[in-house]
């Protein structure tokens, strides 16, 4: 895990594009604190920022040659000892220990089809010095990132927005479109759109080749969808509990201390308890956030049970007091990059600073199984509209109804959703939920910004897919990379091991969710491994904070003094009628409110 940035600009001459580049590895040093160094070959400039995991000896260090080759790289390739392997059977040679050495043995041996060959996350940049190339590439996910600014042949990159803000390209020209979807869809990012009309974001599983004055950005995989798996119900959990356990021991592939995240949830305790089944007694370090008072949520009940299973786990807690809110708001919020739209990435700030203080410099959480194992409660409206569609009123019927029970929701504005979801695809659906705050913009087309590809399969299949790739997924990997990068800390995402993902993309939605239990065959091929209280949790928390209701009346009410005059494109009068209203104690926008409220002190304070 590191940080990156660059540029391939003639115009620059050698001593400003030095000092550029010493500026804008400055900018995101918090990335990598282990090494410092850049790498020029006429108007090519790398630069890397090293935190140091995998081979820590000063060889390993970045950017990196091999051969006719270099690279600057942010990510792991875990499965770079296979890989190796394999290469050194074909006449590689190789003078270190490290992945980033067999990125640029693959590259040389199958070209830019190497990519397809890594299992893990990575954004890197590498310059072929013999065919004058430059070829980028982000891994499937977009698990880390990656930003790039390109102009009449002058090509800008790097890990986050920071540096780019000191390219001669860079323009503070706000993106309207993006700040309408953060503002009415609470996502952070899309496609290859920031905040900023200059800066570009390369897509998860994209590539870009800079080659003969050319400049292509290109898919390099998807997800088939709506392959179902002919296998029994047996070998389908065997097939998932061996890819979730191999993704474990990859992610596991460290010089230096793994711990991880525990909320309690599923998910999390999924990946600790597998990690103490390969290694039973080995002491291992977990991290956790909680809350105490009137409507809060304390998850650690259920992280006993995973404590009392493996009581070789030595935990850690920390509990966000108001002071430390106010204190530390505006550093969070100036390491996300973004207006961020919901609160919990301050709670996971919290989460990473705790595991800072204990010198952890890898960290596993479990971003990622919601998406395609339908985990949220809303996945529902989709597999209620499949059985409509299927003719199945029964079970569509009972389905309702067992949800209903669960959650307290009221069984007809729940059934007239799914219903709505048989007639809608995804495009649509999320329309229309797009125009709910529509009116809030004054300066926008009333056409929703954004598209969402139809894809084969269901309407659940659709569903998912598009959680993966643009209205969940990504918002999150976001706040992942940053909180954790914040802190000098790689954070490993286990249930993103694309092999795992295409698996479950193949079985049947009753393989993922069996009645109104969502991420079944997670909880089956995990039984006897999960701690029985857990494995059957029936609620769906998140991560849930305290913040837009209490923080913005508590800590950050300064927030709300604001004349919010630098939102000149949004409707004053119905800023001004809903911000009185929620200071009168009305709850019901308070979502928007805090977005409203974040992105006035962004515009203000960060941006």
């Amino acid at each position: 895990m590191c940080g990156i940035a660059g540029f391939v600009d003639p115009k620059l001459q050698a001593d400003d594009a030095g000092k550029l580049m010493y500026a804008m590895l400055e900018s995101i040093r918090h990335r990598g604190p282990d090494d410092s160094s850049n790498y020029h070959d006429g108007a090519v400039w790398l630069g890397h920022n090293r935190l140091s995991i995998i081979d820590l000896s000063e060889t390993a260090n970045q950017p990196m040659h091999y051969k006719d080759s270099v690279i600057v790289f942010n990510g792991e390739i875990y499965n770079y000892l296979e890989i190796k392997a394999e290469l050194e059977k074909l006449g590689a040679v190789f003078t270190t220990h490290s992945d980033t050495e067999v990125i640029l043995a693959a590259y040389n041996q199958w070209g830019t089809d190497c990519v397809n060959r890594f299992v893990g996350m990575w954004a890197f940049v590498l310059w072929d010095k013999t065919r004058k190339r430059i070829f980028a590439s982000r891994d499937r996910f977009g698990i880390k990132p990656f930003y790039y600014i390109y102009e009449g042949g002058r090509f800008y990159f790097a890990s986050e927005y920071k540096p780019l803000k000191k390219s001669p390209l860079f323009k503070n020209d706000i993106n309207l479109n993006q700040i309408s979807r953060g503002l009415q869809m609470g996502w952070v990012c899309y496609h290859d759109e920031t905040y900023f009309e200059k800066i570009k974001a390369l897509p998860a599983a994209y590539n870009i080749l800079i080659e003969d004055g050319d400049f292509t950005v290109q898919r390099y995989w998807n997800i088939e969808t709506g392959n179902y798996s002919t296998l029994s119900a047996s070998e389908k959990l065997n097939k998932f509990h061996e890819l979730f356990t191999d993704s474990i021991q990859l992610h596991l592939r460290s010089d230096v201390t793994v711990g991880s995240c525990l909320s309690g949830g599923l998910d999390s305790s999924a990946i600790v308890s597998m990690v103490q089944k390969l290694n039973p007694s080995i002491p291992y370090k977990s991290f956790s956030i909680y809350y105490e008072g009137d409507g809060d949520v304390d998850e650690r009940p259920f992280i006993r049970e995973v404590i009392k299973k493996y009581p070789a786990i030595d935990p850690y807690y920390f509990s966000p007091s108001e002071d430390d809110i106010k204190e530390h708001f505006h550093h969070a919020l100036y390491h996300a990059d973004v207006p961020c739209t919901g609160s919990s990435f301050i709670s996971q700030y919290f989460l990473m600073k705790l595991i800072s203080e204990h010198k952890i410099k890898v960290v596993l959480d479990g971003q990622g199984s919601d998406e395609y194992l339908g985990g949220y409660m809303h996945t529902f409206y989709r597999i209620i509209a499949d059985k409509l569609r299927g003719l199945n009123l029964g079970s569509a019927l009972s389905v309702t109804s067992e949800i209903c029970k669960q959650s307290g929701a009221a069984v007809i504005p729940h059934f007239a959703k799914s219903l709505l979801s048989t007639y809608l695809n995804e495009q649509q659906l999320y329309a229309l939920e797009y125009r709910k705050y529509y009116p809030f913009m004054s300066k926008m087309d009333a056409a929703a910004p954004f598209r969402l590809p139809l894809v084969k399969g269901n309407k659940t299949d659709n569903f998912l897919y598009n959680l993966m790739f643009t209205t969940s997924l990504p918002s999150l990997l976001h706040y992942e990379d940053r909180n954790s990068m914040a802190f000098s800390i790689e954070s490993r995402v286990p249930f993103l091991d694309h092999r795992l993902v295409e698996f479950a993309f193949s079985l049947h939605t009753e393989d993922k969710v069996k009645g109104a239990v969502t991420k079944n065959v997670l909880r089956e091929s995990l039984s006897g491994i999960l701690p029985e209280a857990v494995k059957n949790r029936k609620d769906k928390k998140g991560f849930v904070t305290p913040g837009e209701q209490k923080w913005l009346r508590g800590p950050l009410r300064h927030l709300m003094e604001s004349d919010f005059k630098k939102l000149e494109f949004l409707n004053k009068e119905k800023i001004t009628n809903l911000v009185t209203e929620y200071k009168k104690g009305d709850n019901s926008e308070t979502s928007l409110v805090w977005r409203l409220a974040i992105l006035d002190y962004w515009i203000n304070n960060i941006c």
